[in-house]
């Protein structure tokens, strides 16, 4: 295979490549003269094919938090703040922000079209619901809502898909994240489990 070698490049990369990389140069719009290149790389394709829902369609079940939660009858201890007829809805042990949570279908499924659409239709109810319920008990200012279908989309879970609600606020992102890579959450998980199952019957 022949091999290009960009470390004379203007780049000084230290890196070489093989002859099907390409660089295509990308117009910047209006008046911007920012200029964004797109790396193509197509040998990559083989490994995002087979890593699409190979491990996370069929990830065992015993394996599943969330499907263990749901059996277990101990939702304080597992911070499971509702469930409705086709969800569950839990608390992130490990928020990106205070008052994160995550909205799972109650039944072990990876992909959208698994969902029935009583399913999917409840999955929406409950996001509306825990949007509203943060709004009410935490002065939330807004939302960063997002669900991660695969492994390579980020899921850390990939065989049980789930929804994350991430509280925002203006200013809390803080210097610590940058310079410590940490995240400063400043309410336990405990207290803030009591406040959200108090005010569950005032959204609906």
């Amino acid at each position: 295979m022949d091999w290009i070698d960009l470390r004379s490049s203007s780049r000084n990369s230290c890196c070489t490549f093989p002859s099907s990389f390409r660089v295509r140069p990308q117009s910047s719009r209006g008046q911007s003269t920012v200029s964004h290149e797109t790396l193509w790389a197509p040998w990559r394709l083989n490994y995002i094919v087979s890593a699409v829902d190979k491990d996370a369609a069929n990830e065992p079940k015993a394996g599943c938090f969330l499907c263990q939660y749901r059996d277990d009858t101990h939702d304080a201890e597992n911070y499971v703040v509702d469930r409705s007829e086709h969800s569950l809805i839990v608390l992130n042990r490990f928020p990106y922000n205070n008052g994160h949570l995550l909205i799972a279908p109650r039944e072990h499924k990876a992909t959208l079209e698994e969902l029935g659409d009583a399913e999917l239709l409840d999955l929406q109810v409950q996001l509306r619901r825990m949007i509203k319920l943060l709004s009410l008990v935490m002065g939330a200012e807004g939302f960063n809502v997002g669900l991660n279908l695969g492994r390579v989309a980020g899921a850390g879970l990939p065989g049980h898909l789930h929804w994350h609600i991430v509280p925002r606020w203006n200013g809390d992102v803080n210097f610590m994240p940058a310079i410590a890579d940490t995240k400063v959450i400043p309410q336990s998980l405990d207290a803030l489990y009591q406040l959200l199952r108090a005010d569950l019957g005032s959204v609906s």
